[in-house]
């Protein structure tokens, strides 16, 4: 049987092609901690990698919405979504920037855990119904974020969650494959051991 190397279902791309982004790359490694495949595939395509990094770089250096509330955004429309890369990736980014472990395991769970506000609530409520297809977002989302948020700070929630739809979309389409075979083969086995 043949090793399959293939990191997309397009293959893998070389990031020493894309010396012309050497300081973004080196940008999203030091934001991350590591530099994700579909930056390298979106390189492939140099306008979509510059467009894409501009648009990441504005919503998540926007003031207002804290980071780790981004992150926490990023990662409940992911896992509405069903995206299993930005998942782990956004479940990652959330622990980097500081957000308890404990607090990120709850996530599903955050209308009952002590660890949530209501402020968190309502963000993620929205989060959760509008990463979702079809949008399941409604007017009662954005009244109970109207009672925490100003009306930019909500843009940028809304920013964070649409970002992550393009990239749930985008990730999905090249990587599933992969992240099914880990699912399948080690995550499944890992869940199996603790109970």
């Amino acid at each position: 049987m043949e090793k399959n190397n293939k990191l997309s279902f397009l293959g893998a791309s070389d990031r020493q092609q894309f010396n012309q982004f050497g300081t973004l790359f080196e940008n999203v490694e030091a934001f991350m901690g590591y530099l994700p495949n579909a930056h390298i595939l979106m390189a492939e395509r140099p306008d979509l990698l510059t467009a894409f990094s501009s648009l990441a770089s504005t919503i998540f250096q926007a003031e207002g919405i804290d980071i780790q509330n981004k992150q926490l955004i990023a990662l409940a429309s992911s896992l509405s979504s069903g995206c299993k890369y930005c998942q782990a990736h956004t479940s990652h980014g959330a622990e980097r920037v500081g957000v308890n472990s404990e607090k990120i395991s709850q996530i599903l769970n955050y209308h009952e855990s002590e660890l949530y506000s209501d402020k968190e609530r309502a963000i993620l409520d929205l989060a959760f119904a509008a990463g979702k297809t079809p949008n399941e977002s409604n007017e009662q989302h954005y009244e109970e974020l109207k009672k925490y948020y100003s009306k930019k700070e909500i843009i940028d929630i809304v920013s964070v969650i649409s970002l992550f739809g393009y990239l749930n979309r985008y990730t999905v389409h090249f990587y599933c494959f992969w992240w099914n075979f880990f699912c399948c083969h080690v995550c499944k086995p890992l869940a199996s051991l603790s109970g």
